[in-house]
């Protein structure tokens, strides 16, 4: 990849192509090598292409998936905190906790027993209150907005309605 702005098309779809595959599987090795070979692409350029492109090592990018593939397995699941290791891809607990921890700051249990604890919570409200508390920021109707770009566009001088 050049040191401009615009990367190589081709190179970024061949860096994509090897992201997906991180994605899909998560739990795989992915050495560099590997990696580039995906890419069609040498072990180095790979590498400085990939943080140029995504703003983080291969590495990284892969511990990161793990990380949120475990933290919602915590959240969702009743799995013990082994198996969640071994099947996001650790080969060693001591080495998924210790990187969990470094990440989010917490241990796997903590984030358990805070999802838990957080769902509790949520029991005692009604569903449609926690419907709406999690929908996205919607303050005004979508009518209103089309009405205040209109009247941007057409630089009308009405005062809004907060």
């Amino acid at each position: 990849m050049s040191t401009t702005e615009n990367p190589d098309p081709e190179l970024l779809r061949r860096l994509l192509r090897a992201k997906d595959r991180m994605d899909a599987a998560s739990h795989e090795a992915w050495p560099v090598s590997r990696l580039a070979g995906v890419s069609h692409v040498s072990e180095a350029h790979f590498a400085r292409s990939f943080k140029q492109a995504f703003g983080v090592p291969p590495h990284r990018y892969l511990l990161t998936r793990r990380i949120e593939r475990a933290t919602a397995l915590l959240r969702d699941t009743d799995m013990a905190i082994t198996d969640i290791a071994f099947q996001t891809g650790w080969e060693s607990l001591g080495t998924f906790g210790r990187t969990f921890r470094d990440i989010t700051g917490e241990s796997p249990g903590a984030v358990r027993e805070r999802a838990r604890a957080a769902a509790q919570e949520l029991g005692r409200v009604p569903g449609c209150v926690v419907s709406a508390a999690q929908r996205p920021g919607l303050t005004i109707a979508v009518s209103e907005k089309r009405r205040r770009a209109a009247a941007d566009i057409n630089g009308s001088s009405e005062k809004e309605i907060p």
